[in-house]
């Protein structure tokens, strides 16, 4: 497994860990070079956001790896974590519906949450 595989398995571990909806991967490495994956989840309101946000941080802080930049904390509409080789998309459901990132990558591979794992493994 490399390390954006081991990112990615941890940052869902973290979404699933605190309910987050909808979890999501995309795999972006043929499509772009500035990450891998994309890992996109819903919150149901602004507090449930940056829990996931929260966790996300701490679990993959444990792990060793710190985010090179995070956007949209305060508001908690779109919390985004720039964790160079992933990156994750935290939305509330509403502006998740409004931006669709699946739309917008959808030449990127989607992958279900089982088959990663299977991959990674």
């Amino acid at each position: 497994m490399n390390t954006s595989e081991k990112m990615t398995k941890i940052a869902i571990e973290a979404l699933e860990d605190k309910k987050g909806k909808d979890i999501k991967i995309i795999d972006i490495r043929e499509v772009t070079v500035i990450a891998d994956y994309f890992i996109l989840a819903s919150g149901s309101n602004r507090n449930q956001v940056q829990t996931l946000a929260d966790n996300v941080r701490e679990c993959l802080g444990r792990a060793g790896y710190e985010p090179r930049q995070t956007e949209g904390y305060q508001s908690a509409a779109w919390i985004l974590m720039d964790y160079n080789d992933i990156i994750v998309h935290i939305f509330s459901e509403e502006d998740r519906l409004f931006y669709d990132l699946e739309r917008i990558w959808q030449d990127g591979k989607e992958i279900s949450m089982e088959d990663f794992i299977n991959q990674a493994e």
